[in-house]
């Protein structure tokens, strides 16, 4: 059985961090990426991030380039998110996700399993 547990979410400041992680279980984690994508109240679910299997290969939103770094440790079977420069609309729930396969990008259809998702909120 696949679990992927989030940590790290809470409340912050604009233009501060937070760091957050997904610790997963049941599949060989090193096989597949792994994705961060947020829902704020009344949006629909949108992408944030994405890792490939090494590590090497990402992928970000525009609207988090330059300010939000995904990263793996492949030993720990762990995902993190590092979040810097927050602002008041990155406030959401921040659900870690992982891939149908290897190659699993921007869309939620290709990710198979997902976290209970950890809640971000940036105060102005």
């Amino acid at each position: 059985q696949v679990q992927l547990v989030e940590s790290g979410g809470g409340l912050v400041q604009a233009g501060g961090s937070l760091r957050l992680s997904c610790a997963a279980s049941g599949r060989t984690f090193s096989s597949f990426a792994m994705g961060w994508f947020r829902q704020a109240p009344g949006a629909e679910r949108e992408f944030v991030a994405r890792i490939g299997l090494s590590g090497r290969s990402t992928l970000y939103a525009d609207s988090v380039k330059g300010r939000f770094t995904i990263s793996r440790d492949n030993a720990k079977n762990t995902v993190f998110l590092q979040m810097n420069s927050l602002k008041p609309e990155d406030t959401a729930v921040y659900y870690c996700a992982q891939g149908i396969g290897s190659s699993s990008s921007r869309s939620a259809r290709e990710y198979k399993y997902w976290g209970q998702g950890t809640q971000v909120t940036v105060s102005s």
